[in-house]
């Protein structure tokens, strides 16, 4: 028994009538004649009651009739639940994004799009850092990530550059060099430093680095955390100055305040990293939603 063999049945049945069930289904009376009684065979039971104008359901006919409208409807909406996680209109993606992230509009706008045009996605949202975020990509306990620069290539990794960032001088407030409206990174040179540690985010702290080193010194780091928001509070602490993506303004802290760079300053990147391998269309979309936002 196939499939096909369960609608020429229900289409007889709803038509009470071979010529017409035929006609409908786009096929001859004959052949269909043919199918029917190829099934009741297989049943070993009529399902119809010849009539002069038409035919009508026996008994198990009915009771046939009910189950195979059932099996019929369950058919169709497996086949419609499979192209829509094939077209990616279901199913979930797991999102992982660096702690500062959601400080920058455009992350949360990708997002929150993204919510808005795959409303039966489930989405689910983890904060950590860059190495974290990509080796739970690579494990594929994460489908996508918003990271900084890895440090160096990885085969199973794709990374989308997204943006670069301006980066901002965090000062503690009342400090000297807060009364210049923009700074060169030179001016820091006798500072004390609060970043965080290489490892949580190789490729900006690289930049950072270098960026200082091309201004002729090495910034003396005196303090060290992995938070962002924790080097913010720090800084308001009086414990250093530090290089902050220009988004970090958002934390209105009332014991730090921001000055642009003047001259050579590094810059922030934002990536969005998948797995290589990764053939989930939920994914792709939501790649292709972030290239798109990113043009426009």
């Amino acid at each position: 028994m196939e499939l096909r063999h369960l609608r020429y049945f229900l289409a007889v049945a709803e038509a009470r009538h071979f010529t017409r069930a035929a006609e409908r289904l786009g096929i001859g009376q004959p052949p269909l004649s043919q199918q029917i009684r190829a099934l009741e065979n297989e049943l070993g039971t009529p399902l119809f009651r010849r009539l002069p104008r038409g035919v009508e359901l026996t008994e198990a006919g009915n009771s046939f009739f009910e189950d195979a409208r059932h099996i019929v409807a369950a058919a169709d909406a497996a086949v419609e639940r499979a192209q829509r996680v094939a077209r990616g209109d279901v199913g979930r993606l797991r999102i992982g994004m660096i702690n500062s992230a959601p400080f920058h509009p455009f992350v949360p706008r990708t997002i929150r799009e993204f919510g808005r045009r795959y409303p039966e996605i489930h989405l689910s949202l983890e904060e950590n850092s860059t190495p974290v975020l990509a080796e739970a990509v690579l494990k594929e306990e994460s489908d996508i990530a918003f990271v900084r620069p890895l440090l160096g290539e990885t085969a199973e990794l794709v990374s989308e550059a997204l943006f670069d960032e301006d980066m901002l001088v965090a000062l503690p407030l009342g400090h000297a060099l807060a009364h210049f409206q923009s700074l060169s990174l030179w001016a820091l040179a006798g500072e004390a430093f609060v970043l965080f540690p290489r490892i949580v985010g190789a490729g900006l702290y690289d930049e950072i680095i270098s960026a200082c080193r091309r201004n002729g010194f090495s910034p003396k780091v005196a303090q060290e955390t992995s938070q962002v928001t924790s080097i913010v509070n720090l800084v308001a602490a009086g414990l250093g100055v530090s290089l902050v993506p220009a988004s970090m303004q958002q934390i209105h802290s009332e014991g730090v305040t921001y000055r642009p760079i003047a001259g050579d300053a590094p810059r922030a990147r934002m990536d969005l990293i998948h797995r290589r391998d990764d053939a989930s269309a939920a994914t792709a979309n939501m790649i292709a939603l972030a290239r798109e936002l990113e043009k426009g």
